[in-house]
């Protein structure tokens, strides 16, 4: 293969690669949430069994995760920050940790982890993933925004840092589902 036919093709699979990340951001909203899958105290950290009426009132940003992501971890501080900044005012947030490996289907080491990067929100364990599947999700970390009626309403993918244009965005996005 000539040189500019390798650079082109290289070309081509950048644009494409971001064209479908961007798309995973796109799809239409409102949707309704989904039921949670488990209702075990076992499946359940830092809270008994939820469910989503308990949410009703309340924004809620649910974050997707897994412990051995990097993306993921790296995200909480800014999670952390974004909790503290708007639960006075009526933002819930909730983990749903649905492990890409089997090491990460144990509870005590979900749980040494939220201790670890102090998350104090609840949390769901999806070892089975009918919860992701159920979102039709596909990334870890994705951050999902459900308004005061139980509507999804946004979806965010990807790492996400304070003060970046992204977690800006969702920041504002919190703020105009509070003000709702």
């Amino acid at each position: 293969m000539s040189k500019s036919l390798t650079i082109r093709f290289i070309g081509l699979v950048v644009l494409l690669s971001s064209m479908l990340y961007c798309q995973a951001d796109t799809e239409t909203y409102p949707q309704p949430w989904p039921q949670f899958i488990q209702n075990n105290t076992e499946a359940w950290l830092q809270s008994p069994p939820l469910t989503t009426q308990d949410f009703r009132g309340k924004v809620v940003l649910m974050d997707i995760w897994t412990f051995a992501c990097w993306n993921c971890y790296r995200s909480f501080p800014w999670l952390n920050n974004v909790q503290a900044k708007y639960q006075t005012e009526g933002l819930a947030v909730l983990g749903i940790h649905s492990p890409e490996f089997a090491y990460e289907k144990m509870p005590e080491s979900v749980i040494k982890k939220m201790q670890e990067f102090q998350l104090h929100h609840p949390a769901m364990l999806d070892n089975d993933f009918r919860y992701w599947r159920a979102l039709n999700n596909r990334y870890w970390p994705t951050f999902y925004l459900i308004d005061k009626q139980g509507q999804i309403r946004y979806r965010f993918v990807g790492e996400t840092h304070a003060n970046t244009p992204k977690a800006q965005k969702i920041e504002k996005v919190i703020e105009t589902l509070l003000a709702e």
